[in-house]
């Protein structure tokens, strides 16, 4: 009986596989799920299951209107247990063997508003050297769409052309070259001619641009508590805030304003068109907020 095969498949990965408890019950609620349809449809034993049954089974998910996710995580759930009995022989033939799992939708990315940003970046408008260092930091993590670790990675020598051209060394140690702007120029300008020889002590063998008061580059981490504080004191809820969700704000923001796709694609340095794409589907979004506000019959 498939019941008891589940219960054997169970105890396979808690006790000889060593699984973590939340894994174990989680593919045991997936199975039971799946015996319960088989059930219906007078199939009891493992080995009266055909492919058939098992894609039947994962479009009543998707038509009950479960997450693509959950999908996914059952399909699996299914495959694992299928080889299970197929390598223990409990079954003459896997039928999961082929089954393409369900397709994971992508999330959308988060992004802050271009009001919510601003109010963020304008906040840290200090003249002590922190507050120079980290609107500086700011500016530029926006302004130049940069992953945190092209922000920690940053030497003086990147900068180049005056100041109006960043060399980022990016994911694959692929080079790719963008514009400061005009905002992120001037604060990376306030911090350079006076701040940063606060932090570096005038220790002119200290490479990185950004660095703490220990002489030290940044790391992901400290950045991503900095951002946290920053947008906390201008009144932005925390966990919305990353350095990826600027990252984020700077690609969407920037189609929003009509930039080309390919273009945004070269700045953040994808190497493939439909990773940029994602930001197409935030900008739908945001014009379908904007069709049902205003249009007479939205």
């Amino acid at each position: 009986m498939i019941d008891s095969d589940i219960d054997e498949f169970i105890g396979s990965l808690r006790y000889e596989r060593s699984m973590a408890e939340n894994t174990c019950a989680a593919y045991a609620r997936d199975l039971r799920f799946f015996s319960q349809y088989l059930k219906k449809r007078g199939i009891s034993a493992a080995g009266d299951v055909k492919r058939e049954d098992i894609a039947g089974f994962l479009g009543e998910q998707r038509s009950e209107g479960r997450k693509s996710t959950t999908r996914a995580r059952r399909a699996t759930a299914i495959k694992v247990f299928f080889k299970f009995l197929r390598e223990r022989r409990f079954v003459a033939k896997n039928p999961a063997e082929l089954l393409e799992p369900p397709k994971k939708a992508k999330a959308l990315p988060r992004v802050l508003s271009e009001e919510e940003t601003f109010r963020m970046l304008d906040k840290v408008d200090g003249t002590d050297p922190r507050d120079l260092r980290d609107r500086a930091m700011l500016e530029v993590m926006y302004g130049c769409g940069l992953r945190v670790s092209e922000l920690c990675a940053m030497k003086t020598e990147d900068i180049i052309a005056d100041g109006e051209l960043l060399r980022v060394i990016g994911k694959g140690s692929k080079e790719r070259i963008v514009p400061i702007g005009r905002a992120a120029g001037r604060a990376l300008v306030a911090y350079l001619a006076s701040a940063r020889d606060v932090f570096t002590k005038g220790d002119l063998s200290v490479g990185h641009v950004f660095v703490t008061r220990l002489k030290k580059p940044f790391t992901r981490q400290a950045v991503f508590k900095l951002i946290r504080e920053r947008a906390l004191a201008a009144g932005i809820a925390p966990e919305r805030i990353s350095p990826h969700v600027l990252r984020h704000c700077f690609a969407s923001h920037m189609l929003q304003h009509g930039a080309d796709i390919r273009a945004i694609q070269e700045l953040l340095g994808h190497a493939d068109i439909g990773t940029t794409q994602i930001y197409t589907h935030v900008d739908a979004t945001r014009f379908g907020d904007i069709h049902r506000r205003f249009h007479p019959r939205g």
